[in-house]
């Protein structure tokens, strides 16, 4: 599996945006695609992970703002960010998790000025 990851960027608070990760490769063998986050100097965390049959999970701190979506057609997971704060920077990463392997995509940078 390999991912590509996109939709990073500068915003300010309260702004949007919207991070997709696109899959290719052995793409029947994902169970679960998530986004986790890594703030300077701290630990990656998760963000929001969605299984093949949509069920989703979100870190506390994004619940209400942050809403993870899979298309899968296109093979792509979407992250649409709201209501951004300050605390939300970070470097994404998308994952995707099958049986047997974890894939993780190049980070996508994410800053929110206050």
């Amino acid at each position: 599996v390999q991912l590509q990851a996109s939709g990073g960027g500068l915003v300010q608070a309260g702004g949007s945006l919207r991070l997709s990760c696109a899959a290719s490769g052995s793409i029947s063998a994902i169970a679960v695609m998530g986004w986790f986050g890594q703030a300077p100097g701290k630990q990656r965390e998760l963000v929001a992970t969605i299984t093949l049959n949509g069920q989703t999970n979100y870190a506390d701190s994004v619940k209400g703002r942050f809403t993870i979506s899979r298309d899968s057609a296109k093979n792509t997971v979407h992250l649409q960010m709201s209501s951004l704060k300050p605390e939300d920077t970070a470097v994404y990463y998308c994952r995707a998790e099958g049986v047997l392997t974890t894939t993780w995509g190049k980070g996508t940078q994410v800053t929110v000025s206050s």
